[in-house]
């Protein structure tokens, strides 16, 4: 038997409202929430300690988020630390778009609203090159 003889059987394609559906976990949308409000932005988290006692702010720990999922829409809330001085409205502004677009692209979950909330400020080191006595 050559190639030219054997049989071949197509697939039928299937109408795209039949093809299933895919379903995200909450837990991994908090997860992508917290990534982006710490890859897009200046935002940090807390880590360490215990249940929350004896935990330090922390720029390189990851914002704490909270997600409500009814099917395709999310309604987030993120807890954020953020260096200080910053104009806090216009930063958190800034943040909550940046959240609701990322989440979006990435996920294809609709995002409703974005709750910021400013646990703590830290201010900027002073860079004048002397040292200061504490």
């Amino acid at each position: 038997m050559t190639t030219s003889q054997v049989p071949t059987t197509r697939r039928t394609r299937r109408d795209i409202a039949n093809r299933g559906s895919t379903s995200m976990s909450k837990k991994v949308l908090e997860k992508i929430t917290s990534q982006v409000a710490q890859d897009e932005t200046q935002a940090g988290g807390t880590s360490g300690g215990f249940l929350g006692i004896g935990s330090r702010a922390d720029f390189s720990a990851r914002p704490d988020a909270d997600v409500e999922l009814a099917g395709n829409i999310a309604s987030l809330k993120v807890t954020v630390g953020l260096p200080y001085p910053l104009p806090l409205r216009r930063a958190t502004d800034q943040l909550r778009q940046r959240i609701a677009e990322r989440v979006t692209d990435l996920t294809g979950v609709q995002v409703r609203q974005v709750d910021i909330t400013i646990a703590w400020l830290k201010p900027k080191a002073l860079t004048s090159g002397r040292r200061q006595l504490l």
